[in-house]
């Protein structure tokens, strides 16, 4: 099992295999967080009640005051294909609020140490569910659940809780 990536540590690099205008484009992710601050959040599955219609919901609520901070991007990352991701962002009424990356293979997600079987749930692999804040390439912080316990938990990954974070971190630089 590979070990659980903590701040401080630097984000996988791997290439992301989207799916734009009937076309294959792969985006290394080098590419998505060197030299910027990046919020990504991570969960389970797309299309599910949690996943939908609080987590990514959340995050795409707050995304103007998320990116007021100095972030420059926010992205959505789960284990799943190109395809679902895009139709998720349709359904959902996505536009340029929150990046859906896909993780098809579960590379960025396995390096992260944050792949977990959900299996008895017909699932297979999937995401632990947690956001963090990316600057240039380095986790600065991280908020995962505590999926020990069962269940879905969202309780420290949402978009609340990282604008909290933002917020404080931004008032500590100002008081320096």
């Amino acid at each position: 099992m590979t070990e659980t990536r903590q701040v401080g540590d630097r984000i996988p690099r791997v290439t992301f295999k989207l799916r734009r205008d009937g076309a294959w484009l792969e985006r290394h992710s080098d590419e998505i967080f060197r030299g910027r601050r990046v919020v990504l959040f991570a969960l389970p599955a797309a299309f599910s009640p949690t996943c939908s219609a609080r987590h990514l919901a959340g995050f795409v609520a707050l995304s103007k005051n998320i990116r007021a901070m100095g972030i420059d991007d926010i992205c959505c990352l789960s284990v799943n294909d190109a395809f679902v991701m895009n139709a998720w962002a349709r359904d959902q009424g996505i536009d340029d609020e929150v990046i859906l990356l896909p993780d098809g293979n579960g590379d960025f997600t396995r390096q992260m140490g944050m792949l977990i079987s959900r299996r008895d749930q017909g699932f297979g692999e999937r995401s632990r569910r947690y956001a963090m804040l990316v600057e240039d390439g380095v986790i600065r912080a991280l908020f995962a659940e505590d999926h020990a316990a069962g269940g879905d938990p969202l309780a420290v990954s949402d978009a609340i809780t990282l604008l909290d974070h933002l917020d404080r971190q931004a008032r500590q630089a100002a008081a320096e």
